[in-house]
């Protein structure tokens, strides 16, 4: 098998230029000494520069031509090539509960699903390196007040510092997508707990982004109700995107008060 064919469904655009691909899996090395998980390798291009580390590593492939690409292109991962679903994979599994590194060139049409799952795993992941679309990477690290500050920016932000280390034109694709992209890292901040109420800080962010042309006040009405005398606060007369992740903390600890003293 000489090459792998890019599929649309599948969200690939892979990487062709070497020397991006090695700056990528330089990434890694801020998290030394853990083994690295791949996502999506396609042909293989990050693949190669990952594994002149000498660190554990395996990938994840979904794409039924990768797979044998990969075999006969890498025959030295050997079973460290798992034939699967990223988003459907239990992450307990792939070391055997030790955490790793998670890298790639993610598929664009499931990025923000990868990191919402890397949320999830915390605990699993204190360091996440590879590259998404341009405005991905924007949103996951702006800082309020912008356009880009939105839940991606605000669940993402509260478990992880967030860097945006270089842009990456279209041209370096095949085929290239429509959009620039961006290589990021994400390091765990040290937090064990928000201090509140967790599902609760998730409900909040993602209901009161649903609006987040208007004021808090009418996101909010959803939770609270709308006769609820809290409402009146100032805070509630700002929008979604004014608020830093330890305010939307702060709050998340009021309405739970609130909400408790109802029952």
């Amino acid at each position: 098998m000489n090459s792998v064919k890019p599929k649309k469904f599948l969200g690939q655009h892979f990487l062709t230029d070497l020397s991006v691909a090695s700056r990528i899996a330089d990434t890694v090395d801020a998290c030394p000494d853990i083994p690295v998980l791949e996502v999506g390798p396609g042909m293989g291009v990050l693949t190669q520069f990952v594994l002149k580390k000498d660190r554990e590593f395996k990938v994840v492939e979904i794409d039924f031509e990768s797979v044998p690409y990969l075999h006969e292109h890498f025959p030295e991962l050997g079973d460290n090539i798992i034939e699967g679903d990223f988003l459907q994979m239990n992450l307990e599994t792939v070391f055997d509960g030790r955490p790793f590194v998670l890298t790639g060139n993610y598929p664009y049409n499931i990025s923000s699903q990868i990191f919402f799952k890397m949320v999830e795993n915390k605990n699993l992941i204190p360091c996440c390196t590879g590259m998404i679309q341009k405005e991905v990477a924007e949103r996951m690290a702006a800082a309020p007040g912008g356009k880009a500050y939105g839940v991606l920016s605000v669940l993402i932000q509260a478990w992880y510092d967030v860097e945006y280390l270089f842009t990456v034109n279209e041209n370096v694709f095949n085929p290239p997508p429509k959009v620039k992209s961006a290589v990021i890292r994400l390091t765990r901040n040290g937090k064990d707990s928000l201090g509140c109420d967790e599902k609760l800080f998730r409900r909040i962010v993602k209901t009161v982004f649903t609006m987040r042309r208007k004021m808090m006040r009418n996101g909010m009405k959803q939770i609270l109700g709308k006769d609820c005398p809290m409402l009146a606060d100032e805070l509630f007369s700002k929008r979604p995107e004014q608020l830093s992740v330890q305010d939307y903390i702060d709050l998340t600890n009021r309405v739970d008060e609130e909400l408790k003293g109802r029952e």
